[in-house]
């Protein structure tokens, strides 16, 4: 194993594999600490999905330690922290707390954050991530209900999460290349800095932090980062790449799409497949807590829709109604029961039939896949950047499409299916 990495939600280790994949190595997923990580060995590259984005720290320290000494028993030459390039975490965690961990347990002096994932418009410049052409704290992630960002500048949020010294690898010396940024990794360990925020504004920019940080115990960051990883191991002679697929083959079987994000890329994904006429049933945590809708009167629904179209079952909604929702029965209850809810559903489908699932929402997924009991996942082929198509091991036989919620075109949902014989 040459990459062990600990993500800390389903869809961005689902999205980190993919990055992986792309760069040619034999790449799993693993859902949840490995029990037997020996049996990992072989691959080139093992992703850890956790669930740990939004737990305590405390709890997100014990269970990414936990993976970080499973992957490096089996042993990993490199270990990765993935986060969301939209570096989702509040003030008091949990990247800052995880990092700190994690170069601990690796005896790393120095380590890199890097979110930017420029092919999907997020960008950092001067230590400030932007979301397309806004900074970070002027998106809609100002408003996200788990983990509101109003801080566009990562230096800063890192220095109010962790005790170690952060600094920054400003833009002029990263668009000077390789030697450039090793030289700035240089003197801030002479300044003592241990974390060092990377800017980044185009691929090329990620391929060069990554052939600086070639030997680096351990890397933090988006999948973006991940995208000149492979090639400093080929260029070592240490493994071959290999062609990452085009398309994936699916079990005959009927298609769903399970929509719990909120995000604003999710809803328009939503709207256009509506208006192409997928079927489509909205619930609501309001509706399932007093029992009007429920797992059972859902899946009685999408039985009865044309079983030669995927189905739609969707909670994505306007900030203002999600607000109303987590006022009337707490934000935890009501994320929760539209989570439990959609693993409910999607045990049913596969019961009834349905094999191929999209599912969108990093928490949607996590409860998905924990509901199908799923343990790894293979990487399939990319939809759009970010989402691939996935098979399940382990249980089964289904395909699954694991979506963040803010990634993917507006026709995903119409779309994904071409990618799949």
């Amino acid at each position: 194993m040459l990459i062990g990495a600990v993500a800390d939600d389903l869809t961005g280790a689902t999205d980190l594999a993919l990055m992986l994949t792309a760069g040619g190595m034999r790449t799993i997923q693993v859902i949840g600490v490995p029990d037997d990580p020996a049996s990992l060995a072989h691959y080139d590259a093992v992703v850890v999905a956790l669930k740990s984005r939004t737990i305590p720290a405390a709890g997100a320290i014990e269970m990414s330690l936990t993976s970080a000494k499973a992957l490096r028993a089996a042993g990993c030459r490199q270990l990765f922290f993935k986060y969301c390039s939209t570096f989702d975490s509040t003030d008091q965690g949990n990247i800052g707390p995880v990092c700190e961990a994690l170069m601990e347990v690796t005896g790393a002096d120095l380590t890199l954050a890097c979110p930017a994932f420029p092919t999907n418009a997020r960008t950092i410049y001067m230590g400030n991530l932007f979301v397309g052409d806004v900074p970070l704290a002027e998106s809609s992630m100002r408003d996200h209900p788990l983990t509101p960002m109003r801080d566009s500048n990562l230096v800063r949020v890192l220095r109010r999460q962790t005790t170690l010294k952060v600094g920054l690898v400003p833009f002029p010396a990263v668009d000077a290349g390789r030697e450039a940024i090793a030289s700035a990794f240089a003197e801030a360990r002479k300044r003592g800095e241990k974390i060092l925020v990377v800017d980044a504004i185009t691929d090329r920019h990620l391929i060069e932090i990554g052939a600086a940080a070639k030997d680096f115990a351990l890397i933090t960051g988006g999948s973006g980062i991940a995208l000149g990883l492979p090639q400093n191991f080929a260029a070592k002679g240490t493994f071959s790449p290999t062609e990452p697929p085009a398309r994936m083959a699916a079990p005959t079987g009927r298609a769903a799409i399970l929509a719990g994000s909120c995000s604003q890329a999710t809803r328009g994904q939503v709207r256009a497949a509506i208006e192409a006429g997928i079927p489509a049933l909205r619930i609501a945590p309001q509706d399932l807590a007093q029992g009007s809708q429920s797992a059972a009167t859902i899946l009685s629904w999408a039985l009865r829709q044309p079983a030669e179209a995927p189905v739609l079952v969707y909670s994505s909604d306007e900030p203002d109604a999600v607000r109303e929702a987590q006022e009337a029965l707490g934000r935890e209850i009501a994320g929760n029961i539209i989570e439990r809810t959609l693993a409910e559903v999607a045990t049913g489908l596969r019961t009834n039939g349905f094999t191929r699932l999209i599912v969108a929402g990093g928490e949607t997924s996590g409860a998905v896949v924990s509901g199908l009991g799923v343990a790894m996942l293979e990487i399939g082929p990319q939809i759009d950047p970010g989402v691939p198509w996935t098979r399940a091991i382990g249980t089964d036989d289904m395909v699954l499409a694991l979506k963040s919620g803010n990634f993917g075109a507006e026709d995903f949902f119409i779309k994904a299916w071409q990618r799949l014989n």
